[in-house]
């Protein structure tokens, strides 16, 4: 749809807007949300800095292809509804995506305004739509009709699935989501903090799926609680994969089964999702000690070691390469820093060593430098004899990444697979007919934006296939 045009003068020399932020010293001692999000004046007066470009490349470089020229005129215009109503012509999550997509890398990496001054602050402008619409929730809850078309399982309940249930109950499919867990949201409810992403924002927005009709199935495990084959004789006519990748990756050090240590899905899943941040309220209990390291430098690390901060403890992250090799979003960096995290660079673990109780106490690390680059693209980190150093160490989280969950895979020992990760062709369907995947279980651990922008391309194949609008599937090859 063409953008109307603004009925009023963009102007981008404006400087960008900056986003409240809670003050650091109550962000140590709470969950409470850290970016508070744009006032009015500043949402309008950011607005007016986007260009209305003819040729909008924003929208290009969005994954999910949102209208942004058109959303950012219509906030210019002070008409908050009419600018979460273009959003949701390709999203229902701008609450989720307007805090948590790296809308650096895609949207306002691309803005042209950036050029010359500070990109648009598109993610900002997002998530002020997302806010202001809260209230409409409701209002839109009686205005979806019921989907009476075939059926469609949807195994996960993260971004890939919840981007691909509402693309399909739009074209009038029976969606099912059939989760693991006994919460909703996969990655965004167990991985993303409560000071990132509140949960209400993810509950709300999930809810509005289940309003135009998403069914949702908790505590149910494809490959253990019923099989593949299972859901078809069901009278599923095709299934989507999108369990992501919750398998850790392991440091492989002596020590690393000491007290105290742990893997950053588990610390993360504990604090998250069963909110060991409240115990003894919350059933769940976390043991974070005076001294914490957390190993790995993405955005896992950064949530983990803010995590421990809020728990009391003094936190150090440790990575193996430098600082400029990070990837963290820049942002969570300096949150990390202004809330007190200290950075140890160009060092590695070898060895925990614990005490007389199996706690551990310490952690061995070594000295590295950055040699020739690697598979990549980033230098790779070489360790220097003889720089063995210790540092004393109650917990220590690793966050080095994560591969998928091989249960379903296991389960169903027909489906290609490489290294753990489901393979499929170019329309996203597997080595099954009728069985598509996309995410992490395919990409290995990735993005929320990435996962999204997976699942609607896995929603467009279904709707494809069970309307034979294409050929029959192409070979699968690993």
């Amino acid at each position: 749809m063409a953008a109307e045009p603004p009925r009023y003068k963009p102007n981008p020399k404006l400087p960008r807007q900056a986003l409240p932020l809670l003050d650091p010293d109550k962000r140590r001692r709470a969950a409470d949300e850290v970016a508070l999000g744009f006032s009015a004046e500043q949402a309008q007066a950011e607005a007016m800095r986007c260009l209305q470009c003819r040729k909008p490349v924003c929208v290009e470089a969005c994954p999910l292809h949102i209208d942004i020229k058109r959303f950012i005129s219509r906030i210019a215009l002070g008409d908050w509804q009419g600018a979460h109503d273009v959003i949701s012509e390709q999203s229902p999550f701008p609450g989720v995506c307007g805090r948590v997509c790296q809308h650096e890398l895609f949207c306002e990496n691309a803005c042209v305004v950036g050029k010359k001054w500070d990109p648009v602050a598109i993610g900002s402008l997002e998530r002020f739509a997302a806010d202001h619409a809260r209230l409409r929730m409701k209002e839109l809850a009686d205005s979806y009709p019921k989907p009476t078309g075939k059926k469609v399982a949807l195994v996960g309940s993260g971004p890939a699935s919840l981007i691909a249930a509402y693309d399909l109950v739009r074209l009038n499919y029976r969606v099912t989501v059939f989760e693991a867990l006994h919460q909703l949201g996969g990655v965004m409810a167990y991985g993303i903090p409560n000071f990132r992403l509140p949960r209400e924002i993810l509950h709300e927005e999930i809810a509005r799926l289940q309003n135009m009709g998403v069914e949702f199935v908790p505590d149910f495990i494809v490959g253990r609680t019923a099989t593949l084959e299972d859901l078809f004789e069901e009278g599923y006519e095709a299934v989507f994969i999108g369990t992501g990748a919750g398998l850790p990756y392991l440091m492989g050090i002596p020590g690393e089964n000491l007290i105290g240590v742990y893997t950053a899905n588990e610390f993360l899943t504990r604090v998250n999702l069963m909110e060991a941040y409240k115990f003894p309220e919350s059933p769940t209990p976390v043991r974070v000690g005076r001294h914490t390291i957390v190993v790995g430098g993405g955005n896992s690390a950064m949530d983990a070691a803010r995590w421990a901060v809020r728990l009391g403890s003094d936190v150090t992250i440790l990575y193996r390469r430098g600082r400029a090799e990070l990837k963290a979003r820049l942002e969570e960096i300096d949150h990390a820093e202004e809330e007190g995290v200290r950075f140890e660079f160009l060092a590695a673990p070898v060895a925990l060593h614990g005490d007389e109780n199996g706690y551990v106490r310490e952690m061995e690390c070594i000295r590295m430098e950055l040699g020739e680059p690697d598979d990549s693209g980033r230098r790779a980190p070489v360790p220097i004899p003889g720089s063995e150093f210790r540092i004393p160490a109650e917990t220590v989280i690793a966050a080095i990444g994560q591969a998928p969950n091989p249960t379903l895979q296991k389960a169903t020992p027909q489906l290609m697979t490489k290294r753990g990760k489901i393979v499929i062709n170019e329309w996203g369907e597997t080595s099954l007919p009728h069985v598509f995947a996309g995410g992490d279980v395919v990409r290995g651990g990735s993005t929320v934006i990435l996962a999204m922008k997976d699942g609607r391309a896995a929603a467009r194949a279904i709707h494809e296939a069970l309307s034979r609008e294409r050929q029959p599937q192409e070979e699968v090859k690993a």
